[in-house]
């Protein structure tokens, strides 16, 4: 029997609740929707359905549950970025963390972005945690803008101008239509591109 839920127990709920998101996530990208069911999850942790039933309330509450677990995790990355002097550089690291956060947790990404499970509806709890997974970037650009790198504008939506390029690169990747010996010149031209766009303006 399996006894990831057992040894999880021993390290407090926290590691229960990891340890179950991440075989779940496991369990839906790798077998599609049909293979993720309660039945199932419990007999990979080691645990009754009623353990998951108590924490997610349905399925519906699972994947829920994963989606805010995907940004929480991006945010985390995001944070964990030691600000650098120039705001333009601080906000490419953000960049490059964002890509490297994708990269190392695909299983996530493909749940945040690509709907997984069809017809699923993130819950407005699940959609507040994603505005804020961009906190950091928001900040960054918003320093650009003080520092007179980019010119005046809302500080949210040239982060988003950011996101939507970064996404896009990454996506590109993930479904590999970028070699990986070319994926990271790629993207370092891709995100030096936009900054220059924005810096454009200013002139």
């Amino acid at each position: 029997m399996n006894r990831l839920y057992q040894d999880a127990q021993r390290l407090g709920q926290e590691a229960v609740r990891v340890v179950i998101l991440d075989r779940a996530i496991n369990l839906l990208v790798a077998g599609g929707p049909s293979e993720l069911t309660m039945r199932r999850l419990a007999a990979e942790i080691g645990a009754s359905t009623k353990v998951l039933y108590t924490m997610f309330g349905s399925k519906e509450g699972l994947v829920d549950a994963l989606y805010r677990e995907g940004f929480a995790r991006l945010r985390r990355a995001q944070q964990n970025i030691e600000r650098a002097a120039d705001p333009l550089a601080h906000l490419n690291n953000l960049g490059t963390a964002y890509r490297e956060h994708a990269l190392a947790e695909p299983a996530y990404y493909r749940v945040m972005f690509e709907q997984t499970l069809p017809g699923f509806q993130p819950s407005a709890e699940a959609l507040a945690v994603a505005e804020t997974a961009f906190d950091a970037s928001v900040e960054a650009v918003a320093a650009c803008i003080d520092a007179g790198i980019f010119p005046r504008g809302d500080a949210t939506e040239i982060s988003k101008i950011f996101w939507a390029a970064a996404h896009g690169a990454v996506s590109l990747e993930i479904a590999g239509h970028f070699p990986p010996e070319l994926a990271t010149r790629h993207y370092e031209t891709l995100m030096k591109a936009v900054g220059q766009g924005l810096q454009a303006g200013t002139s």
